[in-house]
């Protein structure tokens, strides 16, 4: 295999703001620690925190990503590809293997991740698909089984099926034998139930919280409503998981957090705000439900690189049905095999 590029094409951010702060432009290739993969970039994947960062969304959290603009310039996490180097200690990868996972600046030709941040890619994904499951896939399954402890025979609502983490969710859900209700709008309602959703609420007809309905889990990944109102579709010893970055704009949904922790020990309901770790040995789960047929990615829109910031723009808006994802060049995207649009 050739050696790679001493530079390459990136979706650089040099400030915060809207997609104006964002140009594909050349920069170095990453280089690699001991224990690094360099990725060649096919696809990657676009999620929320990739808005909320080029806003520097919530404030408070600049302390984190840089006061004046991110010190990492280089937005996307989630990707597919194929190895092109590997570091001097990487033991599960060679040159030519392909991955998908997480890494750094998954938006430009290459990326560079770290050996426990990726997985061999299940072959029956297209690279589109692959990337489409890092982040939103891991997110869906600790909620799920870790903190809303979901099995057979428990009713779980997803508030937000159509987006990545409720389409994700839907499917694990019915994988572990639960009754599941997707909310969703109307034009999204087909895609929900082809998921695999037992009952579809449009929420533009009907309030979740008041139509008297018990659930067992209601993962609420859009914070439309009040905790207190989200508490009415509970069993009497349900859990309530808030998942959404809604909230103001100095400190984004860290008091709906807050407030989540402090009701939660005042009554048998539970709520269990959390954010999701990334884990090698929960994309292998999520990787044995692909392969077993109880997943499939869902795929909104594919944009190419230089198109990055509208895709950003797309997941911004709210309203996109599964993953949008990122495409190098035309040949990625031929090989995702996602549609265009």
């Amino acid at each position: 295999m050739a050696a790679a590029p001493a530079r390459m094409k990136a979706a650089v951010q040099t400030r915060y703001g809207t997609t104006d702060v964002l140009s594909v432009e050349p920069v170095d290739v990453p280089t690699l620690a001991d224990h690094g993969v360099l990725v060649r970039v096919h696809a990657a994947a676009v999620n929320p925190a990739d808005w909320a960062i080029l806003r520097g969304y919530p404030t408070v959290l600049r302390l984190a990503y840089g006061l004046s603009g991110p010190r990492l310039r280089t937005r996307g996490s989630d990707v597919a590809g194929v190895v092109e180097a590997i570091g001097a200690a990487v033991t599960q990868f060679q040159p030519g293997d392909e991955v998908f996972g997480w890494c750094r600046g998954a938006f430009a030709e290459f990326a560079a991740a770290s050996e426990t941040g990726l997985a061999h890619k299940p072959s029956k994904l297209t690279y589109g698909q692959a990337a489409a499951v890092p982040m939103a896939g891991i997110t869906a399954l600790q909620a799920l089984r870790d903190h809303g402890h979901l099995a057979a025979g428990k009713r779980l609502l997803v508030n937000g099926a159509a987006g990545g983490i409720g389409t994700f969710a839907i499917q694990i859900a019915k994988a572990r034998g639960a009754e599941v209700t997707g909310v969703c709008s109307a034009r999204s309602a087909a895609l929900v139930r082809d998921l695999g959703a037992d009952h579809v609420i449009d929420y533009n007809a009907e309030d979740f919280t008041r139509s008297g309905e018990r659930y067992d889990v209601v993962l609420d990944n859009v914070g439309n409503h009040t905790l207190s109102a989200c508490r009415r579709a509970l069993a009497a010893d349900g859990v309530l998981i808030p998942n959404s970055m809604a909230g103001n704009r100095w400190f984004g949904s860290i008091g709906r957090i807050l407030a989540a922790l402090a009701m939660s020990p005042l009554s048998r309901q539970s709520l269990r705000p959390f954010f999701s770790i990334p884990k090698q040995s929960d994309l292998q789960e999520l990787i044995d439900l692909i392969d077993a047929g109880a997943i499939t990615p869902a795929i909104d829109t594919t944009y190419m690189l230089d198109d990055a910031p509208k895709a950003i723009a797309h997941v911004g808006e709210g309203h996109a049905h599964g993953k949008v994802i990122v495409a190098v060049d035309v040949a990625s995207t031929g090989a995702a095999g996602d549609a265009s649009s």
